[in-house]
């Protein structure tokens, strides 16, 4: 098993599997109820990124991270930020996660307690995706700001 892996938010670490695909996006099963299914022969598949169900603490906390997503693109999105960059633990590699797709692995999350692999974002511009903790401060700054 490799190290830690996950998207990190500010109230920690969200278990992601290399690559995450929005449980909407991917195309129906076309096997689906068909005791002929060629899959079949393969058995079950082992799952290396098992966790335990969240509880109530995480529960709260990962919807504390959907709505602080929310801020962070309302505020950096008009800027020309497409997203959130994730360094990889596990293959030493910065992953791009744009608002949307960063928003549904994260209501996959909460609503299936886990999240499917998905693509790669394609070609990313570096410059157009900031850290969870850059969103964070942005955030704070103009919390601040606006408080004068």
């Amino acid at each position: 098993m490799g190290s830690a892996h996950g998207i990190w938010t500010w109230s920690g670490v969200r278990p992601v599997p290399c690559g995450v695909v929005p449980h909407d996006a991917l195309p129906p099963d076309p096997f689906a109820g068909d005791p002929d299914d060629p899959a079949r022969a393969l058995g079950e598949p082992e799952h290396d990124h098992e966790h335990p169900p969240m509880d109530d603490a995480e529960r709260a906390e990962l919807v504390g991270d959907l709505s602080d997503l929310a801020v962070y693109q309302a505020l950096l999105e008009p800027r020309g930020i497409r997203g959130i960059v994730v360094d990889c633990g596990e293959c030493q590699e910065p992953h791009y996660h744009d608002w949307a797709l960063l928003r549904s692995s994260l209501e996959q999350l909460l609503s299936d307690g886990r999240m499917r692999p998905h693509e790669p974002a394609y070609d990313p511009d570096p410059s157009a995706y900031v850290s969870w903790e850059y969103c964070r401060g942005y955030a704070d700054g103009v919390t601040a700001e606006n408080a004068r």
